[in-house]
Order: C-alpha cells, then sequence, then structure tokens
C-alpha cells in the first residue's frame, strides 16, 4: 500500500496535494522526488525558472539541479507550510521526502520550500494558515526577518 493519496489540498485552494493514505511514523521515506537532473548553468539560461510560475527545481550540489517539473514526479504536489511535517533528504543525484514527524493517517504531507529571504520574498506568499506562519514562503532560519519588519512596523503605526 502506498503511503499516500492525492486529492484536493487544504492549503493551495486551486491545486492538490499528498495526504498519509495511513499512519507514517518518523523517519519513514515517503516519496522519491524526482525529474531531469540538469546544468546549472541550464537553470540559469532557462526562461522556465523565472519565478513567474510554479517552479519545481530542486539545488543537489554546486553542479546540478533537479528539475521536477515533469509528470511522473508525485513528490511535486507536497505543498509548503511553515509546520511542515516532511523534510528533504538526498544523497548523490538522489532526493527523498522523509517524515520529521509522526503524520496520521489523512494528514497533508507537507515540506518547507527553504527559499531564501531577499528582495522577491512577497512574490512567494503562504497560505499554510499554521500558527507560526509568517505570511511568505521562507525557509524557517529566515523567517525572523519577516516578523521583525511586522513588529517594527506594527510599533511605527502605534506611535
Amino acid at each position: 500500500m502506498k503511503l499516500f493519496r492525492i486529492k484536493k489540498s487544504n492549503i493551495d485552494r486551486n491545486g492538490k496535494g499528498l495526504y498519509a493514505a495511513k499512519n507514517i511514523k518518523r523517519g519513514t521515506k515517503i516519496i522519491n522526488y524526482v525529474g531531469k537532473i540538469i546544468t546549472k548553468k541550464q537553470t540559469e539560461k532557462s526562461e522556465k525558472f523565472d519565478n513567474s510560475k510554479p517552479i519545481y527545481l530542486f539545488n543537489l550540489n554546486n553542479r546540478y539541479d533537479l528539475d521536477g517539473d515533469v509528470s511522473w514526479n508525485t513528490a511535486r504536489l507536497i505543498n509548503h507550510s511553515c509546520s511542515n511535517n516532511c523534510d528533504y533528504e538526498g544523497t548523490g543525484l538522489k532526493v527523498w521526502v522523509v517524515a520529521i514527524k509522526d503524520i496520521k493517517k489523512g494528514e497533508e504531507l507537507t515540506c518547507d520550500y527553504g527559499f531564501s529571504y531577499d528582495k522577491d520574498f512577497k512574490q512567494f506568499p503562504c497560505k499554510c494558515k499554521s500558527k507560526n506562519c509568517c505570511g511568505f514562503i521562507v525557509r524557517e532560519g529566515s523567517r525572523w526577518r519577516i516578523k521583525k519588519i511586522r513588529k517594527s512596523v506594527n510599533n511605527s503605526i502605534q506611535i
């Protein structure tokens, strides 16, 4: 039996997501993130990766990326959450989605997409609605910057 099933997402209202088909224990490899292996040079030259549309690009190492925008990559349906229950693990050119906590049957599988905090962060609003959501798809280690900006703005309004 597969560990997941595809259904309408609670996070991406217009799209699909992956849901646990049964209880999944922490540390379980759930699905392989697959696609076309391309060079960094191909990534840089391609208009496909210009942030104006969904990108399923995974950084493998200093030389190669994994373009997961292929029909056979079911793992691309995993949505971002600021309270993710999965993470990516990989060695070499192979990437797995792995449970980082126990996941109950019926729960949507989520990952932290790991987007960096840069000048374009506002292009990627987060819709996860978790308690610690910062409102944008930004990696966990950088979310404090957004919270700091919000606090600064709130304090200046109150003055």
